[in-house]
């Protein structure tokens, strides 16, 4: 008998202390069995079902954004019954629940195959800081080997303000190619609103293609092994799944804060392929550097296993979030720190929600948003129609990052931090002149909550060693040569990688108290850092 309550509480303890996968730090806000849109009249949505026009089971939300009071969601017309592709959701009239989707900025502008006025196809959508949405029409309709392609590539920018196109522009057919497929959008903001550049990503094509809003011109960098898929890491597990995507390259896509030399960091990675790569954007918006670049852009340490990523944002203080489609789950990596995998982190992680967390977007007011789609179940098996198949999230950043390797908001900061690459000519010395003119941040709703107590955090995954084919050696070297709030001292990281070039500049937080223990299981990397913390210096050798 004390032999069975033994038993029992044994097994009651090991329930309490097994982690719950499912996401508590993102919250559930939308959800659909199906996608329904928002006809003018249930008369016409009647006539749309009976024509079909409108197959709500063909329908599959891939990118998500956030503005204002407007929740923007696209869907692909991969097949037949897509009666809009530009979409969203009214926040202010439905909080929560499963909404219909509103065409945007109306019917007529989502009319398939109508190439000036309308956009036939968008997959993943961006809004800069000016108040624009910039949306690329691919122009397409249906997926794989079904693909026709009624129109061509055209960027289009719409103003949140009037909710009017101010923009169409067409990819000139040169710069792209028979294997063409663009998903991802990265938006670049300088001095002012019209030194905007906008960067496409050529998954199946092996491109990157550079916009430029002043000049109204477009050119593409194709020269680079970096864009293609890793020969090795082609091989997908998702929702009990196995398939193949090798030929998938260059997908997701990040850009630093602006640095000190007035231009951003690109990074991105190929979605076959567990590696991060970067480039300067100097390169970039440079059109003569097409076809002479190479050595500008430089190679990251791989993530780990189970690593595939299709989307990636960074904040304006240098947190980068990814999904990770293996895993259901959402990576944090913060850019003042080596892009290796002991200083990844797993922000949030749920087996059955996030099954494929197509996008993941960081709005003007730090909040993020994260979709899940089940997309490899919609197009390799069968959805389960009875069941919740789309979901959106949301949580404040600062909640997200919360007690994982990628905070460091309770120590003191120094300036911002500053991603530089080097083997660039030198800028006149001083700062860059910005006449930006920023939006105000909209008011932030309350926070609502469907958790009444949450689970304790999940414990920090730990990852082997990723393989090289060479030997990478990065040194960080650490000085306190600033005092902070209280006289806290805030020390100043140079994390040189003499394999690829890459220089990380940083005045950043302690990453823990000076003369703190270590816990037990931490990673070495940081046990090292911290005891260098104690002596004021850290050089460290990192071999693969």
């Amino acid at each position: 008998m004390f032999q069975d309550k033994g038993r029992i509480l044994v097994i009651a303890l090991i329930a309490l202390a097994t982690p719950s996968w499912a996401a508590y730090k993102l919250q559930e806000r939308y959800n659909w069995n199906q996608l329904d849109f928002a006809f003018p009249n249930a008369r016409l949505k009647e006539q749309a079902l009976a024509s079909g026009d409108y197959v709500p089971q063909n329908g599959l939300p891939v990118g998500v954004e956030h503005f204002g009071s407007r929740l923007f969601v696209t869907v692909p017309r991969w097949r037949d019954g897509i009666p809009a592709t530009l979409t969203y959701i009214n926040m202010d009239r439905t909080l929560t629940g499963s909404p219909e989707l509103i065409p945007y900025p109306d019917w007529r502008s989502n009319t398939a195959g109508d190439c000036a006025n309308s956009i036939t196809t968008a997959y993943r959508i961006k809004v800069d800081e000016c108040g624009r949405l910039w949306v690329l029409d691919t122009g397409t309709v249906g997926i794989g080997n079904t693909t026709t392609n009624p129109c061509p590539y055209a960027v289009n920018v719409f103003d949140l303000t009037t909710d009017t196109r101010i923009r169409r522009y067409e990819l000139p057919a040169v710069e792209t190619n028979p294997n063409t497929f663009i998903a991802n959008i990265a938006v670049d903001i300088g001095k002012s609103c019209d030194d905007a550049f906008a960067y496409f990503s050529d998954e199946l094509g092996y491109g990157l293609i550079a916009y430029s809003w002043e000049l109204n011109k477009s050119w593409r960098f194709s020269a680079h092994s970096y864009f293609f898929p890793d020969p090795l890491r082609g091989d997908f597990n998702v929702a009990g799944i196995n398939f193949q995507w090798g030929e998938e390259g260059i997908f997701g896509m990040s850009l630093s804060p602006i640095r000190s030399d007035g231009f951003r960091t690109l990074y991105f990675s190929p979605l076959a392929s567990h590696r991060q790569f970067a480039v300067s954007t100097r390169v970039l918006r440079d059109e003569t550097r097409t076809e002479d670049s190479y050595h500008d852009f430089v190679a990251l340490d791989e993530r780990g296993p189970n690593a595939h990523t299709t989307a990636r944002v960074m904040s304006d203080d240098g947190i980068e979030l990814f999904n990770l489609i293996d895993q259901n789950a959402v990576g944090c990596w913060h850019s003042s720190m080596p892009y290796s995998p002991q200083f990844h982190g797993i922000v949030d992680r749920d087996d059955v929600g996030l099954v494929f967390p197509a996008d993941v977007k960081i709005d003007e007011n730090k909040d993020v948003w994260v979709l899940s789609d089940r997309m490899p179940v919609f197009l390799l098996s069968d959805l389960d129609y009875s069941d919740i198949n789309f979901r959106i999230y949301t949580a404040p950043l600062a909640t997200l990052i919360e007690n994982t390797v990628c905070d460091l908001r309770n120590n003191a900061y120094g300036p911002p931090n500053a991603v530089s690459i080097p083997k660039q000519p030198a800028l006149p010395i001083g700062p860059p002149s910005y006449t930006k003119q920023y939006r105000p941040a909209l008011p932030q709703k309350p926070q609502t909550s469907w958790v009444s107590s949450p689970p304790p955090p999940p414990p920090s995954r730990t990852y082997l060693p990723a393989a090289s084919s060479g030997n990478v050696v990065s040194s960080i070297s650490v000085s306190s040569n600033a005092v902070g709030p209280a006289g806290v001292e805030v020390p100043k990281a140079y994390i040189f990688n003499q394999h690829n070039g890459i220089n990380y500049e940083t005045s950043g937080p302690h990453l823990f108290p000076t003369h703190q223990p270590v816990q037990a299981g931490a990673p070495e990397g940081l046990k090292t850092y911290v005891n260098s913390r104690q002596s004021g210096w850290w050089h460290h050798q990192h071999q693969g």
